[in-house]
């Protein structure tokens, strides 16, 4: 068993871990983001991706997600906890905040969501697409460590990878979402198909276009790398709360009632 993490730059740091191998894993649905870094983190087996690629070459659409899943899954991963850069649809979801995403709202188009294409037809429920007791882990070490955090979340998911116009920003805040991304689906959606607990450590880099101010790279980067230390810090003491072996019905039996 192995707790499995995807992130982007920095989060994936060899320096989280010991004992660190690279491999390289095919699977049915073309090759992962990249090599995948295993190691240990205080004996515990852990398995990285990075979501874009180590040089950030995938735009969201082009991530390969399904393989991305697939190989964390051949490479027995039972938990997996995601870290994103979303922006904020809210006053009060101030740049630098962490969320502990639990629902979303999927706004994609062009991705494919399910390992199940020809011979079965997979009816996968995400009515809580992220797990509680994995989710629950995170709060009371984001508490400890002394992080602005917000325990739940809704996120809109859009394809990308343009920003968001101000009209559907606007509309997004109608709707009393919480936070925007690029990322979530159909990652989410994966990793319930593949039996995985999954949770997601959102960091906040900006407010979005609706504060009437727009959105740029620069500012999401300049977020990101103040926050990298603090994800990495909080990921570090998350995984020793992990039990790996112990059975989520909610996750790891989601294929249960699901199969047509």
């Amino acid at each position: 068993m192995a707790i499995g993490i995807i992130g982007g730059t920095g989060v994936y740091d060899p320096d989280l871990l010991e004992s660190i191998e690279q491999v390289k894993v095919e699977t049915p649905f073309g090759e992962p983001s990249g090599l995948i870094t295993k190691g240990k983190i205080e004996g515990k087996d852990i398995v990285i991706i990075p979501r874009h690629g180590s040089k950030h070459s995938f735009n969201p659409g082009k991530v390969p997600y399904r393989a991305n899943i697939w190989a964390m899954k051949q490479l027995g991963v039972t938990k997996l906890i995601s870290v994103s850069a979303v922006g904020s649809l809210k006053e009060d979801i101030k740049p630098g905040d962490f969320v502990f995403t639990d629902q979303f709202i999927d706004r994609t188009t062009k991705r494919d969501q399910t390992f199940y294409e020809e011979d079965k037809v997979c009816h996968i429920s995400v009515a809580e697409p992220f797990c509680r007791g994995l989710r629950g882990k995170l709060v009371p070490r984001a508490k400890e460590l002394g992080y602005h955090f917000h325990e739940n979340g809704t996120c809109v998911v859009i394809e990308g990878p343009r920003f968001s116009t101000k009209a559907e920003s606007s509309l997004f805040r109608s709707w009393d979402a919480d936070i925007i991304n690029m990322t979530l689906v159909p990652e989410a959606v994966l990793a319930r198909e593949a039996e995985m607990c999954y949770a997601n450590i959102a960091m906040v880099t900006d407010y979005d276009v609706w504060h009437d101010k727009p959105v740029s790279n620069e500012e999401v980067l300049k977020t990101m790398k103040q926050n990298i230390e603090k994800v990495r810090k909080l990921l570090m003491a998350v995984v020793q709360d992990i039990d790996d072996t112990k059975v989520c019905p909610q996750c790891n039996q989601a294929l249960k009632d699901a199969m047509m």
